[in-house]
């Protein structure tokens, strides 16, 4: 009688190598799987090239998911998803997925050109458990520095849209840092005081509680705008992306800024910027490194800042990602799991929900 025969098997490793045997009789298939195992647990044993290698094996593997999510409870204050004009990795719900599966507390969704806080009361809709803010971005397709835009946002159902963006793209500082146009859109006039748009804008935020963010304004016009919004007793101030190219604070303007009752906003979208990055519409933007932003951080203070992404961009890591990569970078360089908590949950949360 012919002896029973092992079916053929093959097992590819990540590195591409393989082992294997063809069908042979099962007899000697145990035969030569003790003799490996002897053998490889000598070699170990003895410290050998073997042991060196299943070492250097083990050290290339991705680590393990951690027992708790680091950003557990955290606030993504800047993110951006699907629908867009703009090409994003994923919609708002599959976003929504991903921050509930890391058990992040909640999101701000955010358009150049669309409203959000429509989109915001889906999201909390379809995704229980997610606490998603929206609102509006004072560009082009909102009329400008249209307050009556804002007047209407806020009303959304739901009362999900706490947020109002002055102009990004086409701001009057973002058009001409980029040479995209002669002008933009203003916000502050000849004599380097806030518009009076600007300021009724204000005045609604105050009575609304909304948070007003500066957009892309330049550092002067960012500390006009926040001079203006305090003036108008709105007491939830956002600069912004501080650090990024078309605003690029310094420290000084920071601190300016922060006494007045500002909040910057850091983004993971930062340190993949620069001359270098992948995707090349973002080697128009300079570099934020972790270490710069730990510096202001320390130099300013963990109660000035706020903690966002920026990401949703087609080609870029996931939102959740990006975020676990900041953390991670900031706390590289010093900065602590409590100053993190304060700028990814504390702060955010008192700007949305206080």
């Amino acid at each position: 009688m012919k002896p029973f025969r092992l079916p053929r098997w093959r097992f590819m490793n990540c590195c591409g190598h393989s082992v294997g045997h063809a069908d042979r009789p099962v007899d000697a298939g145990r035969r030569d799987f003790l003799k490996v195992a002897v053998t490889g647990a000598a070699t170990l044993a003895a410290g050998g090239a073997g042991a060196r290698a299943a070492e250097a094996q083990v050290r290339v593997f991705p680590p393990p998911p951690p027992a708790v999510s680091p950003i557990e409870g955290l606030i993504d204050f800047h993110t951006h998803c699907a629908p867009d004009v703009f090409g994003r990795a994923v919609d708002d719900d599959e976003s929504a997925q991903l921050y509930l599966a890391r058990k992040m507390e909640a999101v701000v969704l955010k358009n150049h050109v669309a409203l959000t806080a429509d989109r915001a009361w889906l999201v909390r809709k379809h995704n229980p458990g997610i606490k998603a803010f929206g609102g509006i971005t004072l560009n082009g397709p909102s009329g400008g520095v249209n307050p009556e835009a804002v007047q209407w946002m806020w009303r959304m159902q739901g009362g999900y849209g706490r947020v109002v963006w002055l102009p990004t793209f086409d701001a009057d500082n973002h058009v001409k840092h980029f040479k995209d146009a002669p002008e933009g859109i203003k916000v502050v006039g000849p004599d380097g005081k806030a518009l009076p748009t600007v300021r009724e804008v204000a005045k609604i935020c105050a009575q609304q509680k909304l948070v007003l963010c500066t957009g892309h304004a330049s550092p002067t016009e960012v500390l006009a705008i926040v001079e203006a919004a305090r003036d108008a007793g709105c007491d939830r101030i956002v600069v912004t992306h501080a650090e990024f190219e078309v605003v690029n604070m310094t420290v000084e303007q920071m601190k300016k800024a922060a006494a007045m009752g500002a909040k910057m906003e850091i983004d993971a979208m930062g340190p993949l910027m620069g001359p270098n990055a992948h995707l090349p519409f973002m080697r128009h933007w300079r570099q934020v490194t972790y270490k710069e932003s730990a510096s202001h951080i320390k130099e300013v203070g963990a109660q000035s800042f706020v903690l966002g992404t920026d990401l949703g961009q087609t080609g870029n890591p996931s939102q959740p990602d990006g975020y676990q990569m900041l953390v991670a970078g900031l706390l590289a360089e010093g900065i602590t799991r409590e100053q993190i908590k304060t700028m990814g949950r504390e702060v955010p949360g008192k700007l949305l929900m206080g």
